[in-house]
């Protein structure tokens, strides 16, 4: 049996949705919302841990937040929405802690192809 010895590791903020983001189980406009409200407090833990600035942070809870917004209305515009999401996701790219979110988001756009 291999021994690993990680003392002294230092992990900084890592998503990880097991559990808490699922995409796959959404059925219902309702439950895309909240899983971008999910997305959203992810955001927020990546930048108390450090691993998002601030600044791009801002950005895309923006960006999210119009996405629920939007998603909100008696008659919500699919395309704006993706079009959010796309934002949100962009800002992310790149930075190695948030692709996690990255996928996340992208999962979001294809749930609201197929739900809105």
């Amino acid at each position: 049996m291999p021994v690993f010895d990680q003392s002294g590791q230092q992990v900084d903020y890592q998503y990880n949705a097991a559990g808490n983001i699922n995409f796959g189980s959404v059925q219902s406009k309702v439950d895309v919302i909240s899983e971008i409200q999910k997305i959203q407090e992810e955001v927020r833990k990546a930048v108390q841990s450090g691993a998002l600035d601030e600044e791009i942070a801002i950005d895309v809870e923006s960006n999210l937040k119009k996405a629920t917004v939007q998603s909100q209305k008696p008659n919500p515009d699919k395309k704006t929405i993706q079009d959010y999401l796309e934002q949100a996701k962009k800002l992310l790219a790149g930075i190695a802690s948030a692709a996690g979110l990255v996928t996340g988001l992208s999962e979001a756009a294809k749930a609201v192809g197929m739900l809105f």
